[in-house]
């Protein structure tokens, strides 16, 4: 990912974008994550028990290049993701790669996390999950806010919202690398910062959400999990 200055940014001032100058050309909108190959993978295998028997629909905050929205649809072909971006060429490659792999056409929403989710989102629900990847640290706290407060307004019945990325633990990184990520992230934007696992617990709480479970991924990365009651 790559931060750049733009005039249309949206509310949240989320500036870290994939431009297609540092991606492959596939020859139409698709974008590429140089991480996606190496996530990909334990996230499905960690995320399976969780969503593999479910069916309805995901809602995806800040999907990126939209290549793990796809890859989970063809996972769990029981489940119909809806991605969502405040980029336009994010939403374009999102839906360039559902074409690509042959999945039914769906519009991405242009959703800015950290502002009123609206009837749009609203009328697209309810959803049986809200899933986002490598956001939140990258995003001002708006967004995060944002999230633990819209998730629980389009989640149905016992909906889950599953976030992934590095986070510290009870005030302290997991890791040297992590660390390391943080400081540079912060130094980049005071806003931006790997995010306390606490501070979310007690925030999805104060939603009515209830935490699920923590599952450890590769490179001291986490998964995790709250439930609608």
């Amino acid at each position: 990912m790559t931060t750049e200055d733009t005039g249309n940014q949206p509310t949240s001032a989320h500036v870290a974008r994939y431009t297609p100058d540092r991606h492959a050309d596939y020859g139409d909108a698709r974008l590429s994550s140089p991480v996606f190959p190496r996530n990909s993978p334990p996230l499905i295998a960690a995320l399976t028990p969780w969503l593999g028997g479910r069916t309805g629909k995901v809602l995806e905050i800040g999907c990126g290049t939209g290549q793990h929205g796809a890859a989970f649809e063809l996972a769990w072909p029981g489940i119909a993701w809806q991605a969502s971006d405040p980029y336009p060429e994010h939403c374009a490659s999102a839906e360039s790669w559902r074409l690509a792999l042959k999945l039914p056409s769906r519009d991405t929403l242009a959703l800015d996390a950290a502002a009123d989710w609206g009837p749009e989102v609203t009328a697209a629900g309810p959803f049986t999950a809200v899933f986002t990847a490598n956001v939140i640290h990258i995003a001002p706290p708006a967004v995060l806010a944002g999230i633990l407060r819209g998730a629980p307004q389009v989640l149905g019945p016992c909906g889950l919202l599953i976030f992934y990325g590095p986070f510290m633990e009870n005030g302290r990184h997991t890791g040297e690398g992590n660390a390391r990520f943080d400081a540079g992230l912060r130094a980049d934007n005071p806003d931006w910062g790997l995010r306390d696992i606490a501070d979310l617990r007690e925030g999805a709480a104060a939603e009515g959400l209830e935490m699920a479970a923590v599952l450890a991924m590769p490179a001291n990365n986490r998964v995790l999990i709250f439930r609608k009651p």
